[in-house]
């Protein structure tokens, strides 16, 4: 059963729910889905809101491996993502040198500002921390007392970590609309990280057309099998 950890926030509800629907439709092995919703997480997680952040997540998700009981390998996602090809092609990566597995990002964003008009915070490592394949048993160091009081850039500049501890994701596995040109290849997991299909000035923007499409077929029922 390998565990997909989702971020929640109550302002994206339909993202997650999409998300989700997107690798049931092709999962080829069994999955569990734990959204990190802030309010589910009170007896673990304590920090309270930066202004800076821009979701209800920004920190709660470094809390993988320990809800994980630091066993095996789960992975953590962004809500505003859709995967497009079987998750079990991800867990094949799973590398046993490393602690983490992420998309290693070398850019700057292009804009000041994101979706509801949100502060594009600019640092180093930037979007890395939006899909992690943990390795759960070697990240023991994220503790919820590190997750609570740690500073931002120490968990998503994985300063917790040695640099020969961080394994790197094929960048398919992360593809950042809007920031990144359009492939001639659909990557596997789009993330549209300035802002879903679902907000408002964002419905035309790269893959939406995928993303509607999966809520249909999510919100889609009929008699015949």
């Amino acid at each position: 059963m390998f565990k997909v950890f989702v971020g929640y926030d109550s302002r994206e509800t339909i993202a997650y729910h999409v998300l989700c629907h997107s690798i049931l439709e092709k999962a080829s092995l069994p999955v569990t889905f734990f959204p990190l919703k802030k309010a589910m997480l009170q007896a673990h997680f304590e920090r309270p809101d930066h202004p800076l952040s821009s979701t209800e997540f920004s920190f709660s998700r470094f809390l993988t491996p320990y809800l994980s009981e630091y066993e095996g390998w789960s992975v953590f996602m962004d809500c505003d993502m859709l995967m497009t090809v079987d998750i079990a092609e991800l867990v094949a990566l799973a590398d046993e040198r490393y602690a983490v597995m992420v998309v290693q990002h070398d850019y700057v964003p292009k804009s000041e500002t994101k979706f509801f008009e949100q502060t594009q915070s600019k640092y180093q490592c930037k979007n890395w921390s939006s899909v992690m394949l943990f390795n759960n048993e070697k990240c023991k160091a994220l503790t919820p007392e590190v997750v609570n009081n740690e500073s931002g850039l120490f968990l998503h500049q994985f300063k917790w970590l040695k640099e020969n501890d961080i394994g790197e994701l094929p960048s398919e596995w992360n593809f950042l609309v809007s920031e990144y040109e359009k492939p001639a290849a659909v990557p596997k997991l789009i993330h549209y990280t300035l802002g879903g299909p679902y907000i408002s000035g964002y419905e035309d923007c790269d893959y939406s057309d995928l993303w509607f499409k999966a809520r249909d077929r999510m919100t889609y029922a009929s008699r015949d099998l």
